[in-house]
């Protein structure tokens, strides 16, 4: 039995680069911010849409300067990392400001990039033009389950793989700025799972969607529930479903929220959950033919998808930096995740199955 050596979470290579963080809502406090306090990467400044709350934020994680404005921040000189979170309607101008700003090293940025795969490509071709790196916080990359997932399919250790299945019965936390737009799970939610398909299995062939409402979700919306079927080159059949109904949630009624995953391989099985919803350490076991003679392997570790995620979405922007090379979460790969997206958009509309090379430019 040659069990492989995992490593769930990145070394932390570089953590010299100031950060000013603009936003100061639950995914900026609860997460970015913890994230960077164990890590040990240096927060300079802080800004919001609300100056009390970035004051609030800013005394709970110790950072010394408050800034009124968004633009305010961006014009600091101390400010070498710009980290935004907020809402993707606004986020552009930010990222165009910051762009401009010749102290500003690089950005990281939430998904969706934009609210539309054109001003993603925009954005994409304006930071090429002026060299300056974009990262989105594609943080499932970084859960620790997916990431060592990765680990085994590289190596071989489950052979060539068949089918992969992602499967989400929760309910997320939809931001109240949501209900003012015309697109809901894919965009907010589906999109993790996606980019993680694309992360462990490359570009699929063809996309399929279907959806219905939420009648949990009072606000107007089009795709609730969802669930996607991606077929790729080599045979690979993957679906994410993301239930974002996923039952009754009354106070007596017993919660059975999850996020599980699986993919069979010709020479082995993985399986695992995330730890979001119940805030618990991500899981994995694997059982291959030609690594541990046929035996089921259960790795452990203790760290978890939030908020520790976040550190390595942090440290390969600040890698590149330091290295002058080009991030791993890059801008254009992250284009290609919302041309995913928007496949899928198409697919529902549609109602039939798209070729995901039409969405590419």
């Amino acid at each position: 039995m040659t069990e492989l050596a995992l490593q769930p979470d990145p070394e932390i290579r570089v953590r010299n680069y100031r950060i000013g963080c603009i936003g100061a809502g639950m995914i900026m406090a609860e997460c970015h911010l913890a994230a960077y306090r164990e890590a040990g990467f240096p927060v300079c400044a802080i800004a919001s849409r609300t100056r009390a709350n970035a004051e609030k934020v800013a005394q709970r994680w110790s950072i010394d300067k408050v800034h009124d404005t968004p633009q305010a921040l961006i014009d600091d000189p101390q400010v070498q990392i710009l980290d935004i979170a907020y809402p993707p309607d606004q986020q552009p101008a930010l990222i165009r400001a910051a762009l401009r700003a010749p102290h500003i090293k690089a950005i990281l940025v939430q998904k969706p990039l934009a609210l539309t795969l054109e001003e993603a490509r925009q954005l994409r071709d304006e930071a090429i033009a002026v060299g300056k790196p974009i990262s989105v916080n594609q943080n499932m990359r970084y859960d620790q389950s997916i990431r060592s997932l990765s680990q085994l399919l590289h190596a071989g250790v489950l052979g060539e793989p068949i089918f992969a299945q992602i499967d989400m019965h929760a309910i997320p936390h939809w931001q109240g700025f949501l209900s003012t737009y015309d697109r809901l799970t894919l965009a907010n939610m589906s999109v993790h799972h996606l980019d993680a398909l694309r992360f462990l299995f490359g570009e699929p062939l063809d996309v399929t969607s279907v959806t219905r409402r939420d009648p949990r979700t009072e606000f107007e919306h089009q795709d609730g529930i969802v669930a996607t079927t991606l077929r790729f080159p080599s045979g690979l059949l993957a679906l994410s479903l993301e239930d974002v109904w996923s039952g009754p949630r009354d106070d007596d009624y017993q919660d059975d929220q999850h996020i599980h995953w699986r993919v069979e391989g010709t020479q082995g099985v993985a399986q695992g959950s995330i730890g979001w919803p119940m805030g618990a350490a991500s899981t994995l076991r694997y059982a291959s033919r030609t690594h541990t003679g046929g035996k089921w392997v259960t790795p452990s570790w203790r760290t978890m998808w939030f908020p520790h995620a976040f550190i390595g979405v942090m440290e390969q922007l600040q890698f590149a930096v330091h290295s002058n090379t080009e991030p791993v979460l890059n801008v254009a790969d992250t284009v290609r995740t919302m041309a995913l997206v928007e496949a899928a958009y198409e697919s529902i509309d549609a109602r039939r199955t798209v070729h995901f090379a039409d969405f590419v430019d």
